[in-house]
């Protein structure tokens, strides 16, 4: 007959939040939420408090969730964070098997624009939306006249609402517009200001609220910069 199998008990308990150390999945599935079925209050006094998922790591993507709005870090289909640029990447429209990488605008504003075309009239009516999110002192229009020299001119904005254009030569309004705007970091303060350049070794040291922004250009897997300044490097 076999041997019984008796267990080695130390006598001690650890009961501090470690890494499992535990073989790795390669497949899809769940993280295990353990239950033993029992009344919480039959849980042993002498056991060890247990541990809920507050965050989570799977290889190189980081899952940390702060009040109602979820964090990504890490690879997820591509690098969510972490890259100097912020690419996205989209299917070639017309040409299959051809992708778009594109970049998205930088710039020390969070900056917002409309485009579009103005044509026997003279009024730019911007979008009812902007009304408290945008700071209309910020606001900026450029005019390209199509087909003939008109002389246009922003005459006035109104109420950070209307934009009225005129022509020099009292010629009929043809003409593209582009206008752009800088979104209120807080539309509930209006103090906030971007720092735009701040003294710091890491994000952790911006002078503001690090919950408004995606950082990009760090490595949260390694706490690292990807890059260093030109003067740091070898």
């Amino acid at each position: 007959m076999p041997e019984e199998l008796i267990p080695n008990i130390s006598g001690t308990s650890y009961c501090d939040d470690g890494f499992s150390g535990v073989r790795k999945s390669t497949r899809y599935d769940y993280i295990i939420k353990s239950h033993t079925g029992e009344d919480p209050s039959a849980y042993p006094d002498d056991a060890c408090p247990p541990w809920y998922h507050g965050n989570a790591q799977i290889d190189n993507l980081q899952i940390n969730v702060q009040a109602t709005a979820p964090i990504f870090n890490g690879n997820l289909n591509g690098v969510a964070s972490g890259n100097k640029v912020l690419p996205f990447d989209i299917p070639h429209v017309k040409q299959k098997g051809k992708r778009i990488r594109h970049i998205i605008a930088e710039g020390p504003e969070a900056g917002i624009y409309v485009r579009g075309k103005l044509k026997d009239t003279n009024v730019i009516e911007l979008p009812e939306y902007w009304e408290g999110l945008v700071d209309p002192e910020s606001i900026t229009v450029s005019l390209t006249q199509i087909g003939y020299s008109q002389d246009l001119i922003v005459d006035r904005i109104e109420w950070g609402k209307n934009i009225i254009i005129r022509s020099g030569v009292g010629a009929n309004i043809n003409c593209y517009y582009e206008v752009w705007a800088a979104r209120w970091i807080n539309p509930m303060n209006h103090e906030e200001k971007l720092h735009v350049v701040y003294d710091g070794e890491s994000p952790d040291d911006y002078p503001g609220d690090n919950q408004q922004f995606l950082i990009g250009g760090w490595d949260y897997d390694r706490r690292n910069t990807q890059w260093q300044p030109l003067d740091d490097q070898p």
